[in-house]
C-alpha cells in the first residue's frame, strides 16, 4: 500500500507540475503581448507629447494674430467712426446746399397768376432773384458764425 500512496502522490504532484508549466507558457505569452503593449502605449505618448507642444506653439501663435487683429481692428474702426462724423457734417453741409438752391429756384420762377393762363409767361424778375441769392448767402454765412 505504501507504494501505491507514493505512486498516487507522485501522480498528483507531476499533474500539478504540468498544469504550473502550462500555465507559466499561458503567463508568458501574456506577458510577451503586455511588453509589446508597452512599446506601442510609450510611441504613442511621445506622439501625444509632440502634438501637445505643437499645438501649445500654435496657440502663441494664434495669440499673437489676434492680439494684432485686435490693434488694427481697433484702429480702423477708430478711423470708420471719424469717417462717419466728417460724413455725417457734409451731409447736413449739403442738406443746408440744397435748401438755399431751392429757394433760389424758387425765387426765381415766374410768378403765374389764374388769370393770366392765356397770357405769355412773364419772365422771372432778376432783383428777386439776386435778393434770394444774397438771403442764401446770408444764411450760410450765419451758420457759420461768420455774419454778425
Amino acid at each position: 500500500m505504501n507504494h501505491s500512496l507514493g505512486m498516487a502522490i507522485e501522480t498528483l504532484v507531476a499533474i500539478l507540475l504540468m498544469l504550473t508549466i502550462g500555465y507559466c507558457i499561458l503567463l508568458n505569452k501574456r506577458l510577451t503581448r503586455l511588453k509589446a503593449d508597452e512599446h506601442s502605449l510609450k510611441a504613442v505618448i511621445g506622439e501625444l507629447i509632440t502634438a501637445t507642444e505643437i499645438a501649445e506653439r500654435a496657440i502663441g501663435g494664434l495669440k499673437l494674430a489676434v492680439r494684432d487683429v485686435n490693434e488694427n481692428l481697433g484702429s480702423q474702426l477708430a478711423a470708420a467712426t471719424q469717417m462717419s462724423d466728417q460724413l455725417y457734417k457734409q451731409l447736413g453741409e449739403a442738406d443746408n446746399v440744397v435748401r438755399r438752391l431751392s429757394k433760389i429756384a424758387i425765387a426765381a420762377r415766374p410768378v403765374t397768376h389764374p388769370e393770366a393762363a392765356a397770357a405769355p409767361v412773364a419772365k422771372p424778375s432778376p432783383a428777386k432773384a439776386v435778393a434770394a441769392a444774397a438771403e442764401a448767402f446770408s444764411e450760410r454765412r450765419r451758420s457759420n458764425g461768420l455774419a454778425a
